[in-house]
């Protein structure tokens, strides 16, 4: 019996032992040993579309190409984000093509355009239901005839809030790609040596920045410098807003810190972006929009 009871203790351990090295035979394999490991999970889906099938555009008279073709007059064909001149190669000819243009991309931008006037232009944009929104607006809010006229920066901010929520409002899942202000003081030290411009400017272009363009005193530079700060402080604005907004994405300073020459401003004004200067809009919004994350 003694035998018998040592043979079955025995027996038991062995078996013991046997599972515990079925089951690799440490402690520090826990419950979970043997079992067969765990998929990664799922990357989910980016949520930002490269290549959207249809495009509102919104903002002021540089999207409607003002003065690019003829003097005081918009030349949308010409537009950086809708136009369909093959020259200029807009953003809605890359993404489309030229059969998408006409019916699947709008222009709704107006020639004077403020901030404050963006929450409508959204709603407007928002019942077409684009999958893409471009943004360039607030270079007017800057433009006044003095600093002090200048939109103040709580108020534009206030503003491009509103236009977001009115596009998230009527059209949840559009992305929306925000273009920076460009640099008005270069814009200026560009055109400031041309004795055409500076007679142009003095009808009232963009007077806070443009007006006296040989005028180099300290209360000019004061003032030049004002609507630099303003200028840098909205492109902040459209920064932060944009960045809590997940389908939203900014271009990162790229329009403001474009180096726009003679070639690439209006004959007219000097001011405004001209044929080829909207052709190198097209070319950043692309670069930007088409960009992987």
């Amino acid at each position: 019996m003694r035998g018998r009871r040592r043979f079955r203790t025995t027996a038991a351990a062995v078996a013991l032992c046997c599972a515990a090295a079925l089951a690799g035979c440490t402690a520090a394999d826990g419950p979970e040993a043997g079992r067969p490991a765990a998929r990664p999970a799922p990357r989910p889906t980016p949520v930002w579309d490269v290549s959207p099938g249809s495009l509102a555009a919104v903002g002021d008279s540089i999207t409607r190409a003002f003065d690019a073709c003829t003097v005081l007059a918009d030349c949308p064909e010409v537009s950086w984000a809708t136009g369909t001149d093959a020259g200029v190669n807009s953003l809605a000819l890359r993404l489309l093509g030229p059969a998408g243009v006409a019916g699947r991309s709008w222009n709704l931008a107006r020639t004077g355009a403020r901030m404050a006037e963006l929450p409508e232009q959204m709603t407007a944009a928002a019942a077409r239901r684009p999958e893409l929104v471009t943004v360039m607006m607030g270079a007017n809010d800057a433009c006044r005839a003095t600093p002090a006229e200048m939109t103040p920066v709580a108020a534009f901010r206030a503003s491009f809030e509103a236009a977001l929520a009115r596009l998230r409002a009527g059209a949840p899942k559009a992305q929306v790609y925000v273009s920076s202000l460009p640099d008005l003081r270069r814009l200026w030290e560009t055109g400031r040596v041309s004795p055409m411009a500076g007679r142009v400017w003095q009808l009232g272009v963009c007077g806070a920045m443009l007006r006296d363009p040989a005028d180099v005193s300290p209360a000019a530079e004061r003032r030049r410098t004002a609507v630099r700060d303003r200028v840098v402080a909205y492109n902040e604005v459209l920064a932060e807003v944009c960045a809590k907004d997940a389908r939203c994405r900014y271009d990162g300073g790229a329009v403001f810190g474009f180096r726009f020459d003679g070639a690439q401003l209006s004959p007219w004004d000097f001011f405004h972006p001209s044929r080829d200067g909207q052709a190198r809009l097209a070319e950043l919004a692309y670069r930007g929009i088409t960009r992987e994350e």
